[in-house]
């Protein structure tokens, strides 16, 4: 039997930030296309990262891949809106993360849409996963129910 994901409270996540939704986002038929829900899931994983000083984007030697992503869609957003993402950890692994964000509408209490980045943590230079650095791992600590 399939579960159907549902829209999640704001309770469910442990950091918001805001996003500015621009013209272009919005798709032929008048709300933000799909595609910039996944660059807004990018935006609150790696805003965050570089905010904590885990995540240097330029020179760090450790750097995350995208191995897996869903989004699940339940309201429209639209331009003029403005975007909160909510951000937690779902597993910290010994070099992977699942980050979950919940997007919603400025000020509602549900998300609009809701999923999941797994990253890899890798070498820059041979791609090859390495352990989470401490800085990193501290970081998502608060972010996460995994010890």
């Amino acid at each position: 039997m399939s579960h159907r994901p549902q829209p999640e409270p704001r309770s469910a996540y442990c950091r918001f930030s805001t996003i500015t939704t621009r013209w272009m986002d919005n798709d032929a038929y008048g709300h933000v296309n799909n595609v910039v829900y996944y660059s807004w899931f990018d935006t609150a994983v790696n805003g965050y990262l570089i905010e904590a000083g885990a995540l240097d984007i330029e020179a760090g030697a450790v750097i995350g891949l995208v191995i897996e992503t869903r989004c699940n869609y339940f309201a429209p957003l639209a331009f003029p809106q403005a975007v909160e993402a909510g951000l937690r950890v779902a597993h910290l692994g010994r070099s992977s993360v699942r980050y979950e964000v919940g997007l919603f509408a400025q000020g509602q209490p549900l998300s609009a849409a809701g999923g999941h980045f797994v990253h890899v943590y890798v070498d820059r230079a041979t791609r090859r996963p390495v352990d989470l650095p401490h800085a990193l791992r501290a970081a998502l600590q608060p972010l996460s129910a995994t010890p």
